[in-house]
């Protein structure tokens, strides 16, 4: 069965950085897009970032382009999210996620000093 394991997340002080990964298993990885997306505490989910299946596509919500970076290995069927100058309001649970409503359990990204 699909497979999304998140990890990575943690403590960080303002202007730090961190990389976010995701194991995929049970399913092609290199035969599908993957996104992140983050939940911050009384909001929505959205979007953060996408990535094609090659890798060659990306897109980036506005609040983080220039300071996020999605990127894939599909030999190691991983996706990552490296995070640069992170910010308060970047603190959310963030979720890997596979087309067709798969989603893995969350990574805590905690941006505080």
């Amino acid at each position: 069965q699909v497979q999304l394991v998140e990890s990575g997340g943690g403590l960080v002080q303002p202007g730090g950085s961190l990389r976010l990964s995701c194991a995929a298993s049970g399913f092609p990885f290199s035969a599908y897009g993957m996104s992140w997306y983050r939940q911050a505490p009384g909001k929505e989910r959205e979007l953060v970032a996408s990535i094609s299946s090659a890798g060659g596509i990306t897109n980036y919500a506005e609040s983080v382009k220039g300071r996020f970076t999605i990127s894939r290995d599909n030999a190691k069927n991983t996706v990552y999210l490296q995070m640069h100058s992170l910010k308060p309001e970047d603190t959310a649970v963030y979720y890997c996620k596979r087309r067709g409503d798969y989603w893995g359990k969350g990574a805590l990204v905690t941006v505080s000093s």
